[in-house]
């Protein structure tokens, strides 16, 4: 699965929850599913362990992963062909990649003014740490 795929499947479910500024609403997402989507997480359950501390942002991005796995490994997330992730060897990297799409959308970052397209910026109006925001950015560069 290329990223290409992965920036539409991504699109398709911020589309789907209707979202249309940041910050994403991860822990909704998580927490209340659409219907045939994946199973509803309880976020109360999880550990402090579980949410890398590491700044003000790095619980939200803990969040994001365990949403992108959840998806992956749904009925929905199969529909589109995300099973196959689960087949790479580079399993954990694309997950990782495919949570920075769900949280960072292409759409929305297109929409930012150049200044705005730094991973400082982008760190406080997504809610991320600044590391996923230079990452994303590495990641669109040719699409912006």
């Amino acid at each position: 699965m290329n990223n290409d795929q992965l920036e539409a499947i991504a699109s398709e479910l911020i589309r789907t929850f209707e979202i249309q500024d940041p910050p994403i609403p991860i822990e909704i997402m998580l927490q209340r599913p659409k219907d045939g989507m994946w199973d509803e997480v309880d976020i109360t359950q999880l550990s402090v362990s579980f949410l890398k501390t590491g700044g003000p942002y790095s619980p939200r991005m803990s969040l994001t992963r365990l949403l992108a796995r959840h998806i992956v490994r749904s009925e929905w997330g199969a529909d589109r062909g995300l099973e196959e992730v689960l087949k790479d060897p580079k399993k954990d990297e694309i997950i990782q990649a495919f949570a920075r799409m769900l949280i960072m959308p292409l759409e929305m970052i297109q929409k930012l003014s150049i200044g705005a397209r730094t991973p400082i910026t982008m760190s406080m109006h997504f809610e991320v740490p600044e590391e996923d925001a230079r990452l994303r950015l590495d990641e669109v560069a040719e699409k912006l």
